[in-house]
């Protein structure tokens, strides 16, 4: 029994169960640790190259040798305000993101409400898998898919003659019918979540006082459903606003991100990449700010 104890003795005292004694004791301490490493990527890899971003939007790129020059300024903002170009693409950009955030939530609200309010279980899940399914196909094979389609001797052309109708073709339509598809899954899938957490009980309390399926749908559904169509609309809204790929596929005109990607693979130009690229942030500051004062972001 006394070898027992000499053997025992060390385990209790080691340096190990002393550690794990001192982080039972401190809760916070424990947290603070175990959320170390994942803010630390945060901190490093993404504050701290946005950081950069906006640093480089002040310096400017010398017109002789081509090399930037790192003087702090405002003269690439000034160049973006001023320039038409700029302020043509900043606007159609913003505008087809709108467009494809409304358009995505017109549709995504009644299928949303129908899987988490009407369909049965089993229904509830096939229809769950099929609107997820499109994420699991690459995104360019998808843009190439809908290339094909609207070209000129695509399937549409090709369904709307007998009709004598035509397609959209290339164009700003046809970066918003894209668009739509692409991001429409995240636009159901947070208003499903937000549509299921709404009890039956309320939708039954408001028809037996009355109410029509209307004055149901304004005063209860959408009120508590906000929060997750403002968090649907992020998504659709920022990934329009980012996407460099589609427009360049599927349409002549530009987005930000192709003047973004042009300044700083083509032109060299990164001072002013830098401060186009943060027009969007800016853009997106702003919305949030705007959804928070609305009071969308209360009852998440």
């Amino acid at each position: 029994m006394a070898t027992d104890a000499r053997a025992e003795a060390p385990l209790r005292n080691s340096p190990g169960r002393r550690l794990a004694a001192f982080l039972y004791r401190r809760p916070r301490l424990q947290l603070g640790l175990l959320l170390s490493a994942p803010l630390g990527w945060l901190a490093i890899a993404y504050l701290g190259s946005l950081t950069v971003l906006f640093v480089a939007a002040f310096w400017r790129l010398d017109p002789f040798t081509a090399e930037v020059v790192h003087d702090y300024g405002l003269q690439n903002f000034k160049l973006l305000w001023e320039n038409d170009v700029y302020r043509t693409i900043t606007v159609r950009t913003v505008a087809i993101a709108a467009a494809v955030t409304v358009t995505d939530a017109a549709l995504a609200f009644p299928i949303a409400y129908y899987i988490a309010k009407v369909a049965s279980p089993q229904t509830r899940n096939l229809l769950l898998v099929a609107i997820t399914m499109p994420l699991w196909a690459s995104y360019l094979v998808k843009v190439y898919a809908w290339r094909l389609i609207l070209q000129e001797e695509g399937v549409l052309n090709w369904a709307l003659a007998p009709f004598g109708l035509h397609g959209p073709g290339f164009g700003n339509v046809a970066m918003w019918l894209v668009f739509s598809y692409l991001w429409l899954p995240f636009m159901i899938i947070p208003i499903y979540a937000g549509l299921q957490r709404i009890p039956n009980s309320l939708l039954e309390a408001s028809s037996d006082l009355g109410a029509r399926t209307g004055r149901t749908f304004r005063s209860v559904v959408l009120p508590i459903s906000l929060p997750a169509v403002v968090a649907g609309s992020i998504f659709t809204f920022s990934l329009t606003l980012g996407d460099y790929i589609t427009p360049r596929l599927v349409s002549n005109n530009q987005f930000i991100g192709n003047v973004v990607y042009d300044n700083v693979g083509v032109a060299n130009n990164l001072p002013l990449a830098s401060a186009f690229a943060t027009v969007p942030v800016l853009i997106m500051i702003g919305y949030l700010l705007a959804a928070r004062r609305l009071g969308a972001f209360e009852s998440l």
